[in-house]
């Protein structure tokens, strides 16, 4: 009897066991959980992705026209989950391109696996399969559209397709990935700002503009357009009165600079490093240091029915310097009260809103910053300018919902070591450990032989 039960436990274990790992089976084919350990999430899609998502209201449907010999579409399929364990809505579907060629050189398929996004009526296409172009897909999709930004030039502004150090190239090229496009206006060619215009920069002009042109850009604000403008301390006489006059601004004279910057590690007191920023859409939860090379103090000259706020502001320790700096000079500059200057902290970024004077708009919205440089190609990287400038021109053209974006990047990847660390290093592999398996070898036979 004793043997019987001990088999019948055996048996009953079995069969417990085996129904465990039934339940089990059928439990991971309902349901799955990934759990990614790498440092900062790199094989999991990045917060920017998941916020880009948020933004989708909707179902999304991306078609794959790949072949179905090869591994191309178990490539697309693995890829395409990472999406939809974030948004299960986001459906995949695939076409053999090879059933219909005719209809594939219609569509203008013409890499093995293009993809083609579907969301609201609208659709994106994409030949490269990878989480940047995706996402940049995805965002134009959520924007609704192509925004056209128009850049004025034939002044000396600085230049949005140039990759000269004081130029907006890099920049603008990250913008045109977003789902904007970037067009010149040249008032020497044009009486007026074109329709359809979402937005037009004034990048720090080096000469005076015209009249008309002067006149034109007013027209355009008086009309409802969004505007951005990048002045510099060095802008004082280029006729922009009736501009400045428009918003409420006055560009205050001087250059600001900053006593703290030393501490900072920053040899020029004109480099402005910001960390800290007054409350605003744009700079809401944003918490990364940005850049200011050169910058003017902004002031309000007039009540008007903008409703104003700043966003850019130095600090407690700066003021706005008369004289000129080199860096010759730049520890022997101080606060002079008795020539005018004014001490910080100064406003030197504005925000301006109001009701569109357009029918076709709610609201009109314009920037105006004491500085250019923090997003040209030279001090684009520096901390969070291109995460800040991105912010800008999404508050600008009203997309509220992406103004918030986690800022894009990825954890740094390479490893920097001083020559002396790196003799460490090789000193540790290749002669300490080698004698430290030596005498651990030594010590286990010594103790075998006295056993």
């Amino acid at each position: 009897m004793t043997r019987f039960f001990r088999h019948l436990n055996g048996w009953l274990f079995a069969l417990a066991l085996l129904l465990a790992a039934g339940a089990l089976g059928y439990l991971t084919s309902r349901y799955d959980h990934v759990a990614d350990w790498t440092y900062g999430g790199r094989a999991s899609l990045s917060s920017e992705s998941r916020a880009v998502l948020a933004t989708l209201k909707g179902p999304v449907e991306i078609v794959s026209y790949a072949n179905p010999q090869g591994d191309l579409r178990n490539t697309v399929a693995n890829f395409m989950q990472r999406y939809r364990r974030v948004k299960p809505d986001l459906t995949l579907r695939f076409v053999d391109p090879q059933q219909d060629p005719a209809a594939m050189r219609e569509l203008g398929i013409t890499v093995d696996g293009a993809l083609i996004l579907h969301y609201q009526g609208r659709e994106q296409r994409l030949d490269e399969l990878s989480e940047r172009s995706l996402t940049n897909a995805l965002e134009r999709l959520a924007r609704g559209g192509e925004r056209i930004v128009a850049f004025v030039s034939g002044d000396g502004e600085r230049r949005p397709d140039d990759k000269g150090n004081a130029d907006l190239g890099m920049f603008v090229s990250q913008l045109e990935g977003r789902g904007m496009r970037a067009v010149p206006l040249n008032f020497a060619q044009v009486t007026a700002v074109p329709q359809h215009t979402d937005l037009v920069v004034l990048a720090s002009p080096e000469l005076a503009l015209p009249e008309g042109a002067v006149k034109a850009l007013t027209d355009y604000v008086a009309n409802g357009g969004n505007l951005l403008w990048l002045s510099e301390p060095t802008n004082d006489d280029l006729h922009l009165e009736p501009l400045a006059d428009a918003l409420g601004i006055r560009v205050l004279p001087g250059v600001l600079v900053d006593g703290q910057g030393a501490a900072l590690g920053l040899k020029d007191p004109r480099m402005l490093a910001l960390g800290d920023y007054p409350k605003h859409a744009i700079t809401r939860g944003f918490t990364l240091t940005t850049l200011f090379p050169q910058a003017s103090a902004l002031a309000l000259a007039a009540r008007t029915d903008w409703q104003v706020a700043p966003f850019l502001r130095s600090s407690a320790q700066s003021w706005t310097e008369f004289k000129p700096i080199d860096n010759a000079q730049a520890s022997t500059i101080a606060y002079d009260a008795n020539a005018g200057e004014l001490k910080g902290p100064l406003d030197f970024g504005f925000a301006l809103s109001r009701l569109s004077p357009s029918p076709d708009k709610a609201e009109q919205r314009v920037v105006v910053i004491g500085d250019g440089d923090f997003l040209s190609n030279t001090f684009l990287g520096n901390g969070g300018n291109r995460a800040l400038g991105e912010r800008i021109f999404d508050w600008l053209l009203g997309d509220d919902a992406l103004v918030q974006l986690p800022p894009r990047g990825a954890p740094d990847r390479v490893l920097q070591i001083s020559q002396a660390q790196l003799s460490t290093v090789t000193l540790g592999f290749l002669v300490v450990l080698p004698l430290l398996l030596l005498v651990l070898g030594g010590w286990i036979v010594w103790r075998r032989r006295r056993a």
